[in-house]
């Protein structure tokens, strides 16, 4: 195509955890609905499948051990934020997440990394952190506080932007907006205040606008490596405007994780080393 710029992937490096024990014991975010069914055989396969499409683009996947009656440990996004090496770990604002932080923790001290830092504000890391390859985005609202993002900003060294979430359903950052390649975007702009909406716009003036449908499948909760990017097989929409944008999507069913509220992203932290 005419104009389309052409990507570039790079080789990434993610920290995952199957769902052994996934389920949905309790209600925490307005996905979760502990009346419904729920398969842990079929979410392992879908996080399988997830995992082996990141190993075909050449990624490197690291494990970490689920532990029973952590049904959410699955979500490896939400218990650190890594950048050249530096990680700033979790505080969950939901007890019934609070343990997840400290395996987490000593993941990271076993396998290596010493600039390790727990936070003393609620921070649901990459949940709610986006790193640009030159800003840090950091959402608030729902999970992570304010004050978490001038310490992400002390700990880790690098510029935040303060962005605030106003849809429950939108309830983590990573739910409505995320990096597709150094400084460009996609997100679902309802997701987030007037404000925030006119910071997005003034920053990533080229970003991909999502529609309604594309964030309720939880579509923005995608993975990319700046070429590839694995999506929710429901985000047709805006996997077509990834392709005119020079992207190749991938379709991945994460059909049993959603609901918990999760998708790809969720299941992806990245080592930034």
């Amino acid at each position: 195509m005419t104009g389309t710029p052409r990507r570039e992937p790079t080789p990434r490096r993610y920290l995952m955890c199957e769902p052994t024990y996934f389920t949905v014991e309790y209600s925490i975010n307005p996905w979760m609905n502990p009346d419904e069914p729920v398969s842990a055989e079929l979410a392992v396969k879908q996080w399988t499948e997830l995992a082996d499409t990141y190993r075909r683009f050449g990624h490197r996947v690291d494990t970490i051990r689920p532990v029973p009656g952590l049904p959410d440990m699955v979500f490896a996004a939400n218990s650190g934020t890594v950048v050249d090496g530096r990680v700033l770990g979790a505080r969950f604002r939901n007890p019934q997440r609070t343990a997840e932080a400290d395996h987490y923790r000593r993941w990271f001290l076993d396998h290596g990394y010493r600039d390790v830092v727990m936070p003393t504000a609620v921070n649901e890391a990459e949940g709610d952190f986006a790193w640009t390859g030159r800003l840090l985005l950091a959402g608030s609202g729902f999970r992570t506080d304010p004050g978490a993002h001038a310490e992400a900003q002390e700990v880790l060294g690098v510029p935040v932007v303060s962005l605030q979430l106003v849809d429950p359903r939108f309830y983590h950052l990573d739910t409505a907006l995320f990096v597709l390649s150094d400084d460009h975007i996609a997100y679902y702009p309802e997701a987030f205040s007037p404000g925030s909406q006119r910071v997005l716009a003034r920053l990533f003036p080229d970003a991909i606008i999502a529609n309604a449908a594309d964030a309720e499948c939880l579509g923005l909760n995608g993975v990319s490596d700046g070429r590839n990017v694995v999506l929710p097989m429901e985000a047709t929409h805006l996997a077509e405007r990834l392709v005119h944008a020079g992207y190749e999507p991938t379709f991945v069913d994460i059909s049993e994780l959603r609901k918990s509220g999760g998708g790809p992203k969720c299941c992806t932290m990245e080592l930034r080393d």
